[in-house]
């Protein structure tokens, strides 16, 4: 999904100046006041933040206490010169009623250093079998990186702004972390993500990363060129990975599963891809490369899922819905590339979509024409799709991935012009240059169960998600792209194999934090 107040007063300047953690208080600050400067209890609780709904934290260094609960409270910036160091264990909730969302300010840090026995966790304050999406606000990141609009307001409405020059600015470490229950929608259509990056250079550390029932986008790039890895989108309500304003980071090994009840009125995704929202051509393009990436879709995860063409009544929130505002939609594709996106997506698995892939020369782009060179989509693996035609032509090296040239339609139609017009008489799956050149060695199966995938061992994850047995997923002539892990060598997707020696998400991943006690 493509106001502040600053604390003035004279006080205010006084606590500043004992804020620094030179004085041996882990929080940072005058511990004999028991106000800190970013932490603060009261009634006995840990609050991050003091109640103000934009709190800019004071210039400091601030280290969190893993022996300790934390309630978040209000916009909490981290501004320029501060780092906050959250150690592994350490247990953060969401306040509801000021939307909390922790905000890491261009030339600030954050250094939040899980383990794979000792997560961080931000999730929401509501009690175990009440939380929603959108109960908190989120976590949004922001830098000093390179975009394609030189400086912007970061989405979702907090002061910050983002971008400069510096390709390898580094804003800290994201390692073992979740982030539940976040995206509250603040205005219409101005929800803040799971996690959202601004301008995040590539000097920053980020792996290990599962964002779930996010409100919005769970994972959202604008700009910056952050690599990331083992990333875990699980039961978002919008787009799993939405790539924006010239982000060019490289992202390899990432999941996502989809509840059938929970998608967006702007119809969801797996990838979102785009330049710009005007489809502009401003330098630097958005150049994401994706690399061992599955992407578990609605279908086949419930035998009554009805509405995939955009028929049924099946998507109504369920027990998640938290009516606040945020619209239901429908699920559309995979993956999206649109708006003069350049995207590759490599040795990769695309299931369970009411369709596949649309490449889409939207508001007047040139998406489809694209050489090879600036988008790739090779040794992927497509199955169990709903479009109407299924097509594969080995003469010309190109499947047809059960794909749209136009967004929200859910037949495959050949559209040069987002569709202002048709030509029938040209499949999508060979129609232009663009798929001829670009997509190279896919695999189309007509059901999920032709992939042969299987439930991991060691998670309590039961969708089928890595290869089983003889799956077609496995290949050793697969090899990762230039640059990528080599550990991704002979498969396609996430995951190696369904043991448990292949799983990296065992201990640090939750998939029922619904009922999760903390």
């Amino acid at each position: 999904m493509k106001k502040y107040l600053i604390l003035v007063a004279a006080a205010c300047a006084m606590i500043i100046s004992g804020c620094s953690d030179n004085n041996g208080n882990d929080d940072g600050g005058d511990p004999s006041t028991g106000e800190t400067g970013l932490v603060f209890t009261e009634n006995g609780i840990n609050y991050i933040g003091n109640g103000d709904k934009h709190f800019p934290a004071p210039t400091g260094d601030y280290k969190l206490d893993a022996s300790k609960k934390y309630v978040l409270r209000g916009w909490v910036y981290i501004q320029s010169g501060s780092k906050i160091t959250i150690p592994a264990g350490t247990i953060i909730k969401g306040d509801k009623e000021t939307m909390a969302s922790l905000i890491i300010e261009p030339g600030a840090q954050i250094i939040a250093q899980g383990t794979s026995t000792a997560p961080i966790v931000f999730t929401s304050n509501q009690p175990a079998g009440q939380r929603k999406p959108g109960d908190w606000g989120g976590l949004i990141i922001c830098g000093n990186g390179i975009n394609n609009k030189t400086s912007q307001q970061i989405e979702g409405g907090p002061r910050t702004t983002h971008g400069g020059n510096k390709e390898d600015d580094n804003s800290g470490i994201l390692s073992y972390v979740r982030v539940e229950f976040a995206g509250y929608p603040f205005e219409t259509d101005k929800e803040i993500n799971g996690i959202t990056f601004g301008s995040v250079g590539s000097g920053t550390q980020v792996d290990h990363i599962q964002v779930s029932y996010s409100n919005d986008d769970s994972f959202e790039w604008f700009g910056g060129s952050v690599n990331c890895k083992y990333l875990v989108a699980y039961h978002g309500w919008d787009d799993d990975f939405d790539t924006d304003n010239g982000f060019r980071g490289r992202m390899q090994f990432l999941l996502s599963v989809r509840n059938p009840k929970l998608a967006d009125t702007s119809y969801s995704n797996g990838f979102e891809s785009d330049n710009n929202a005007d489809a502009s051509t401003e330098e630097p393009f958005t150049q994401a490369a994706f690399c061992n990436v599955s992407l578990i879709g609605p279908v086949g995860q419930d035998d009554n899922f009805v509405n995939l063409s955009g028929t049924g009544n099946y998507i109504d929130g369920g027990t998640y819905n938290p009516n606040n505002g945020s619209k239901l939609g429908q699920f559309q594709s995979g993956v999206q590339i649109r708006r003069n996106s350049h995207i590759t997506l490599a040795n990769s698995v695309v299931s369970g979509w009411p369709v596949g892939l649309i490449i889409e020369n939207d508001k007047g782009s040139a998406t489809q024409t694209y050489a090879s060179s600036n988008n790739s989509v090779e040794n992927v693996f497509f199955g169990g799709f709903d479009t109407e035609a299924t097509s594969y032509d080995n003469t010309k090296d190109a499947a047809c991935i059960l794909g749209s040239d136009v967004n929200k339609n859910f037949t495959d139609r050949y559209s040069d012009n987002a569709g202002t017009s048709y030509d029938d008489s040209k499949p999508y799956s060979f129609s232009h240059s663009y798929v001829v050149e670009a997509l190279r060695n896919n695999t189309v199966k007509e059901t999920i169960a032709e992939l042969g995938l299987g439930v991991l061992s060691g998670t309590n994850l039961t969708v089928a998600v890595a290869p089983d047995g003889t799956s077609i997923l496995k290949n050793n002539a697969l090899t990762v792209p230039e640059g990528f892990d080599t550990q991704g060598n002979g498969y396609a997707g996430a995951f190696a194999s369904t043991s448990e020696a292949d799983n990296w998400m065992a201990g640090w991943t939750e998939f029922d934090p619904q009922n999760k006690v903390y």
